[in-house]
């Protein structure tokens, strides 16, 4: 056998504006929403991209900050994080710093620690190190095109379009990234007697047209990003397999629909039309529990197989 290694990437070579680029179209690739790149305007005010996170439910948005320095200094970050908590958009959730540079335990807890004073609740450092690891896990075909000299484009809205194209992608790959329409409130929020469940509908049509058509968009029609579709799989197997996955998914909007009919599902008697309680009987609430635990654990089967 040949022996092989992986080379590190010498972020150094890249200038400032390109280091951001890649952090951008990274998050892009990742599943991040709303992102808006303000290091491209020449005027961040300590915020080189603002999005939400693909694991913050509550739509609170991150400040990005891309530091392609040979050190990250704890004046910086300060100056970062004031400046950003001073600026029109307001105090964020959470801050981020992506950096080439190492950074040891005593300064990641001083830089949290400055956070906290400004009432920032959580914050993540990346090393240059974690920022490969991170590329080559979940966006090598990126990294691929990145390392091969294919230039990025320079505005943010031509930067979503090359995020978005997939010829490369494998059907593992491509797997990978349609799960993320899975992890949203209408699948994973427990059915209850009493459950608040607004734009249900909606949100199970929306992942079926993402799984379908590949574009992904939340329940007010606003779009998240490109994913592949089913068409994207090459394995035909995989993708007949996947076509059964979205008729069980249309079977909870089916299954949600028919106790609207038969009133075993119910809007609560608040008077309220605006009111996301919705009163669901036991047998109801076994039901889609059932419908969606199949769907789930279908699509699970074919991306692991």
């Amino acid at each position: 056998m040949i022996a092989r290694s992986t080379r590190p990437i010498h972020f150094e070579d890249y200038s400032g504006v390109n280091f951001e680029r890649l952090v951008f179209a990274y998050h892009l690739r990742d599943g991040w929403r709303d992102l808006t790149w303000y290091g491209q305007t020449g005027s961040d005010m300590g915020r080189d991209i603002i999005g939400i996170s693909p694991d913050d439910k509550d739509g609170r948005h991150t400040v990005i900050q891309c530091v392609n320095r040979t050190t990250l200094t704890l004046a910086k970050c300060k100056r970062d994080m004031a400046a950003a908590v001073a600026a029109p958009t307001g105090v964020p959730v959470a801050f981020k710093f992506v950096s080439r540079a190492s950074v040891s335990a005593a300064a990641r807890d001083k830089i949290t620690a400055e956070a906290k004073k400004l009432g920032i609740d959580r914050t993540t450092i990346w090393s240059g190190t974690e920022f490969e690891e991170n590329l080559r896990l979940r966006a090598e075909p990126l990294l691929r095109r990145f390392e091969s000299g294919e230039t990025f484009p320079d505005a943010a809205a031509d930067l979503r379009k090359f995020v978005d194209d997939h010829p490369t992608l494998s059907d593992e790959e491509a797997l990978t990234q349609m799960a993320a329409v899975f992890a949203r409130p209408a699948f994973d929020t427990p059915f209850q007697q009493e459950s608040s469940l607004p734009a249900f509908q909606q949100a199970i049509e929306d992942t079926v047209r993402a799984l379908n058509t590949g574009i992904w968009r939340t329940r007010e029609g606003d779009e998240i990003r490109r994913i592949p579709s089913i068409h994207h799989i090459k394995d035909a197997k995989k993708r007949a397999a996947l076509l059964d996955v979205v008729r069980e998914v249309d079977e909870i909007r089916r299954a949600f629909k028919r106790g609207l009919t038969d009133g075993s599902i119910e809007h609560c008697s608040c008077g309220d039309k605006d009111c996301p309680v919705f009163m669901v009987s036991a047998a109801a609430c076994c039901e889609l529990d059932r419908v969606r635990r199949r769907a789930i654990e279908s699509f699970r089967r074919v991306a692991n197989g």
